[in-house]
């Protein structure tokens, strides 16, 4: 296995390495490399590497993927997300917000699985107030405080990017109820922190829809029918994951259906399966054609032989046949 994490953040993968070798793991089993463009192509290149798995943006991926697939090897690439939450009014109240705030702010937003969209219909819209004031409670620091509950983003140029899309949003007419992008740590003045940032009055053809903000940001579409919901989830051109709230069998069994998504969860905010469970994905999501987990993840790195042999006895003599040979 040749492990390259992102050079943004390589230390998590370093401290499993360790772990392996001190687990007994022989040396070059497990195998850490570094670099950018050149450990990639790399990797898409030696003879000795016959599959590669990716986790990451589309840009990135669909290279690996092209790259990869032109070298002969197996490529499985999971890609961008705008994972959507629809909440039904019939839903717990209670519970439904405090998964929204987690699912959209947990991580300071930066995971692939997180509720960055959140779809309100009919009257579940007068929640957006209860969510507001939660997240704004939420307390904002570096990840080694215990009391930090939205760590800083990854990067100065991530949160730049962040602060344009906020900005953005509200020259486009979004309304932002919870403004996170001019929020300082004390003591970490120059530190990369946004804050839990609410915006409401979303169109799916502003920006702050169509890009994967990867930030605290919570955006918040209106529709008035399940129907209107899964028709916005199905034209987004990402099907990472989705998440439905709702007290109702029959509108869960509708979405689980009808709604063009890899991972679905009902009343569960970020629905990320067991390693027994295949992670999936649809459309610009993802690459290749077997997924993450499960048994799909098992054939991916296994090479499948099919053995056919006959057995007879030295005093057994066959006759010539000259059609599709059965054996007995």
């Amino acid at each position: 296995m040749v492990l390259k994490p992102s050079e943004m953040d390589p230390s998590c993968t370093l401290m499993l390495a360790e772990l392996a070798r001190e687990a007994g793991v022989p040396n070059g089993v497990v195998n850490v490399i570094h670099g950018k463009k050149d450990a990639v192509d790399f990797i898409c290149e030696a003879p000795l590497i016959k599959a590669i798995s990716f986790v990451g943006s589309n840009k990135a991926g669909e290279y690996i993927h092209d790259k990869g697939s032109k070298n002969g090897k197996r490529v499985q690439a999971n890609l961008g997300a705008k994972n959507h939450g629809v909440i039904l009014p019939d839903a717990n109240r209670e519970d439904a917000v405090n998964n929204l705030v987690a699912a959209g702010f947990g991580a300071a937003g930066q995971r692939c699985m997180a509720l960055s969209t959140a779809v309100f219909v009919g009257e579940s819209k007068e929640w957006i107030n209860d969510i507001k004031e939660k997240a704004s409670k939420l307390v904002v620091g570096p990840g080694w405080e215990p009391k930090s509950e939205v760590g800083p983003v990854i990067s100065k140029a991530s949160h730049q990017r962040i602060k344009d899309l906020i900005k953005n949003s509200k020259k486009e007419g979004a309304n932002v109820v919870l403004d996170g992008s001019s929020c300082v740590v004390k003591g970490f003045e120059n530190g990369n922190y946004i804050g839990p940032t609410l915006i409401t009055g979303v169109k799916t053809n502003m920006e702050i829809y169509k890009e994967e903000v990867f930030g605290p940001v919570l955006i918040c579409l209106e529709v008035d029918t399940l129907d209107e919901a899964i028709q916005i989830i199905n034209k987004n051109p990402y099907g990472n994951g989705t998440a439905i709230f709702t007290r109702s069998g029959a509108a869960a069994r509708k979405f689980q259906h009808e709604v063009d998504c890899g991972q679905i969860g009902i009343n569960v905010p970020i629905p990320v399966p067991l390693p027994f469970f295949s992670f999936t994905g649809s459309r610009a999501s993802i690459r290749g054609d077997l997924n993450f987990y499960g048994k799909t993840g098992v054939h991916f790195y296994t090479f499948i032989k099919t053995i056919t042999s006959s057995w007879k006895d030295d005093n057994v003599s066959t006759k010539l046949k000259m059609d599709f040979p059965i054996y007995k």
